[in-house]
């Protein structure tokens, strides 16, 4: 996630159609691997693995980006060209990195939250959670990062990592309650993010 003041962008995606690294995880794409009750409504919710370039998934990344660069953005400051470019290269996904992109969609097939496992030399780094800002509160985080944790185990990650921001309260929230435990920030992260938030969840 970005913004202007470089303080603590989670991540950024490049859209293109390029084919899944050849270490991910078993291919999902496209299939529901899930339906629960939503706790609130009762209406069924869907653990779906799709495609990266999926247009709701797209969407939800779009619609994130607009999001962390008003929650990050500072009036006013004018940024470094420099430092907006490194940190960019750090956090941008990369198509061919990615193991899994996970959406839960209502009934309707409406994406409602977004979430992506990656190769990060070699470690399994969650990237781009976003739950839609309507549809907070409702337990969809938790269903996302358990789908994670399932795909991760089935590709026998030994952890999973993610890095995270300081204007993200509500997101390191939710890593804690779901078992995530501090560590220090790691790279890429260290000299373009240094207000990095990072955590581990040990699989095995």
């Amino acid at each position: 996630m970005q913004g202007a003041s470089g303080q603590g962008w989670q991540d950024v995606s490049v859209t293109n159609t390029a084919p899944p690294a050849d270490t991910a995880a078993p291919d999902r794409a496209d299939l529901v691997v899930e339906s629960v009750p939503d706790a609130s409504t009762g209406a069924a919710l869907h653990v779906q693995h799709v495609a990266w370039d999926d247009p709701r998934a797209l969407a939800l990344r779009s619609r994130m980006d607009v999001e962390m660069n008003e929650r990050y953005g500072d009036p006013g400051v004018v940024e470094d060209p420099a430092v907006k470019a490194a940190r960019d290269a750090v956090l941008r996904v990369h198509p061919e990195q990615v193991h899994a992109t996970v959406l839960v969609t209502d009934e309707a097939g409406r994406a409602v939250a977004h979430a992506v496992l990656r190769d990060l030399d070699g470690e399994w780094e969650v990237k781009r959670v976003i739950v839609d800002s309507v549809e907070r509160g409702r337990g969809l985080g938790r269903l996302l990062m358990a789908e994670l944790e399932a795909v991760a185990r089935a590709g026998g990650a030994r952890r999973l990592i993610l890095q995270t921001g300081d204007r993200q309260p509500e997101a390191v929230r939710l890593y804690e309650r779901v078992g995530y435990t501090r560590i220090p920030t790691y790279e890429p992260y260290v000299d373009a993010l240094p207000n990095s938030i990072c955590f581990e969840k040990p699989l095995v």
